[in-house]
């Protein structure tokens, strides 16, 4: 037993090895410079090695994203367990948000795929952040007793403007434009909080 246990631990410590590897080339090279050759040459293993985890450069990028919309999950709890107004937790959740989008960049890239071709498949993680967001939104919402579509509705206005900025930030970086989008961002925040209250 104590054999199969250690065979399973080494499986996973070596589908993790490719995933940090994989990530470590993208943070270095870009999406663009990532290929299963590169990552068997980075952790040293053969390439067929990697295909015996992940069938294809895409089941690397699906695997990440999944692990991407984790995390941002926990960036918005975090940052909604620090307020108990409804209006405060959204706002603090879309500035996370934000932040997330430039503290990693390149996950937010291969998640949203900005400037890359992602993965076309849905992955079950994607819903976590959704489900935060919207029942705040319905939270706020809730003396105008709003339907599910309403709700989403105004989900999508919110992840329209502030994903347009990112995708804008993200493609033309620039430092005269940090100041001016943080304030068009806490504008639209709040813009779109006082028109669902």
């Amino acid at each position: 037993m104590a054999s199969k246990d250690r065979i399973l631990r080494q499986k996973e410590e070596t589908r993790t090895n490719i995933l940090d590897a994989a990530y470590a080339i993208v943070k270095e090279e870009g999406w663009h410079g990532l290929s299963m050759r590169k990552i068997a040459d980075k952790i040293e293993y053969t390439a067929p090695i990697i295909y015996e985890y992940f069938s294809n450069k895409d089941a690397i990028l699906q695997e990440l994203t999944g692990k991407g919309f984790i995390k941002l999950a926990k960036e918005l709890e975090k940052a909604k367990a620090k307020f108990e107004k409804p209006e405060e937790q959204l706002e603090a959740m879309w500035m996370a948000y934000w932040d997330f989008a430039f503290t990693d960049t390149e996950m937010y890239q291969v998640m949203f795929g900005v400037q890359m071709n992602c993965c076309s498949q849905q992955c079950s993680a994607q819903e976590k952040p959704y489900k935060l967001f919207t029942s705040v939104i319905a939270e706020i919402m809730k003396n105008s007793n709003p339907s599910n579509d309403v709700i989403k509705q105004k989900y999508f206005t919110f992840f329209s403007v502030i994903h347009g900025l990112i995708a804008i930030n993200i493609i033309n970086r620039s430092e005269v434009m940090e100041t001016i989008n943080n304030q068009i961002l806490k504008d639209a925040i709040g813009g779109i909080i006082k028109s669902i209250q």
